[in-house]
């Protein structure tokens, strides 16, 4: 099947999510959450997630993480990755009982796409402390991609990963996290980047980028996706590919907020006050623009 079609495929079965003016949403992807090591490229960004998360929280935002939020290709095991982020988790858990969070999978979480897997991994933890386990995601549903549906005008908007349309992550990503688990990650170590990455690589980073700006032409459709790390925020009356960057940029975060029928690209990163004290801050790299300019002009232009 055409990586195109496959595209469609995921669009036709994903689960919808009406929203309307009121309704508010935040979309992160890529952070790659891993045990700690020097290997985990969540850690050095993990407090500035936990802050913008805890403001997203704090003024009622649905999280939706759009895949590879744990890196499952360079550890085995979930559970060390859960008591490492043991903050994070117990964050996003309450989102989720809430019914405020929704999570695709990428291809380096690629695993959760198995409902035995998240029952057996994400739906309960082993509390060390207690020796117990503790239910955290009870009944959790991990997609592949959602629709979210527009009320006032019916207008759709497809969710994915963005790995679809890339053979070594999608077909073959067991071979991909072979590569990744036994030959990039050594050589990580001593400076040579992973050349199959789209992150790591530019030819395939701006490949996954014109094969979805192609879905959204053909479709009529817009897009928001992650996986290749590089924010896009187009111009009303361009094609609207939307990419929420990664939150493993070397000194930020970034994401897209959905709010108020208005669509936007943010960063979050850490700030030095003149006292010599950091905090925490949130800038606005794209938008706020309007839902229905988007949806208008791009009918106009397809018309």
């Amino acid at each position: 099947m055409d990586k195109l079609d496959i595209v469609t495929s995921i669009f036709n079965s994903a689960k919808q999510i009406p929203f309307d003016d009121n309704s508010k949403f935040i979309l992160m992807s890529d952070c790659h959450r891993g045990n700690g090591s020097w290997t985990d490229n969540f850690l050095k960004n993990r407090n500035i997630f936990i802050g913008a998360l805890t403001h997203y929280y704090n003024n009622n935002y649905t999280y939706i993480e759009l895949g590879d939020g744990d890196e499952l290709w360079e550890n085995t095991q979930l559970s060390d990755i859960m008591s490492i982020h043991k903050d994070t988790f117990r964050l996003l858990s309450k989102f989720h009982n809430e019914h405020r969070l929704y999570m695709l999978y990428g291809n380096h979480d690629i695993e959760k796409k198995y409902m035995k897997y998240v029952r057996k991994n994400l739906n309960r933890f082993f509390n060390q402390r207690e020796e117990e386990f503790t239910s955290i995601f009870e009944s959790l549903e991990i997609h592949e991609g959602l629709v979210l549906r527009y009320r006032p005008t019916g207008d759709k908007i497809l969710l994915i990963h963005g790995h679809q349309v890339n053979t070594l992550n999608s077909d073959l990503w067991w071979l991909g996290k072979l590569l990744v688990k036994h030959l990039w990650k050594p050589l990580e170590a001593i400076g040579v980047n992973d050349p199959t990455s789209p992150a790591k690589n530019y030819e395939v980073k701006v490949s996954v980028a014109v094969q979805l700006t192609e879905w959204v032409i053909q479709q009529k459709h817009m897009l928001i996706a992650g996986h290749n790390h590089k924010p896009s925020f187009p111009e009303v009356g361009q094609p609207p590919y939307f990419n929420d960057g990664s939150c493993i940029h070397p000194r930020c975060i970034t994401g897209i907020e959905i709010s108020e029928g208005t669509i936007c690209l943010v960063k979050w990163s850490v700030k030095t006050r003149e006292d010599g004290t950091l905090y925490i801050d949130r800038d606005v790299l794209g938008g706020p623009r309007k839902l229905t300019d988007y949806f208008q002009s791009f009918k106009n232009i397809n018309t």
